[in-house]
């Protein structure tokens, strides 16, 4: 069984996972604009939990997106540095799919699209298979208007819904079933990073790159005051 180390700062919430066997030490803290400083941290104190070095390890996974662009550029760099200096791969893991497997293992089954909050009114979604084996994607991550999501949603096929990105659809999806929170963004990507092993995706460090569905961080003032209008016009 591998020992590896995973890193995921795409979201609000700062996930590192160590594995080693059986074994899996795991933490969350905040994330957002404090991870750059936590990150490296508590890498050192799982390493001393674990009683491992870095060179213990035999490869780094990190979330590659898509996902906030500073905590995938942190995510990122910290696995590749990491995996530079201890001569170890890397694990490129999808973002998305970290939620649709801590969907799976809260028993989620059948074809879920997993939609996050991806800011500026709008989502990052994409559709997963989920089974007793694992999760497999179906279609690579969008960035979505919640109207064209619920577009595509009532032209194909689906099971559950599952993500923070939930409330921007409102009632449009009272009738699906939905799983709106996680119960641990560590131990689900510590999974996907096994199953990536597994399955001998490995990278190496030189080859580690975020994934970016947008290229847009933030709406202008012209732009947030047109939503304000919109929002105040359409308020009963």
């Amino acid at each position: 069984m591998p020992a590896l180390l995973s890193l995921d700062a795409s979201t609000e919430t700062l996930a590192v996972a160590l594995s080693q066997g059986e074994r899996v030490w795991a933490s969350e803290t905040a994330g957002g604009a404090q991870a750059s400083a936590q990150l490296l941290p508590e890498v050192q104190r799982l390493l001393r939990e674990a009683g491992l070095q870095l060179t213990d390890l035999d490869a780094i996974a990190f979330a590659r997106g898509p996902g906030a662009f500073t905590g995938l550029r942190t995510a990122c760099a910290a696995a590749q540095g990491l995996a530079f200096g201890a001569n170890k791969p890397v694990l490129a893991i999808d973002s998305l799919m970290v939620v649709a497997e801590d969907a799976r293992a809260q028993g989620a089954r059948g074809l879920a699209w997993v939609l996050v909050d991806a800011r500026m009114g709008e989502l990052y979604a994409a559709p997963y298979a989920l089974d007793d084996a694992g999760c497999q994607a179906l279609a690579e991550p969008g960035l979505y208007s919640p109207a064209a999501l619920l577009e595509r949603l009532a032209a194909e096929p689906c099971e559950i819904l599952a993500g923070n990105g939930l409330p921007l659809l409102g009632e449009a999806v009272a009738g699906v079933p939905c799983i709106p929170l996680l119960a641990s963004r560590a131990q689900a990507l510590d999974r996907l990073a096994r199953a990536a092993w597994a399955r001998g995706e490995r990278l190496d460090a030189a080859e580690a790159l975020p994934v970016y569905v947008r290229d847009k961080v933030a709406l202008t003032t012209g732009e947030r005051e047109q939503r304000a209008a919109d929002a105040a016009l359409s308020a009963p």
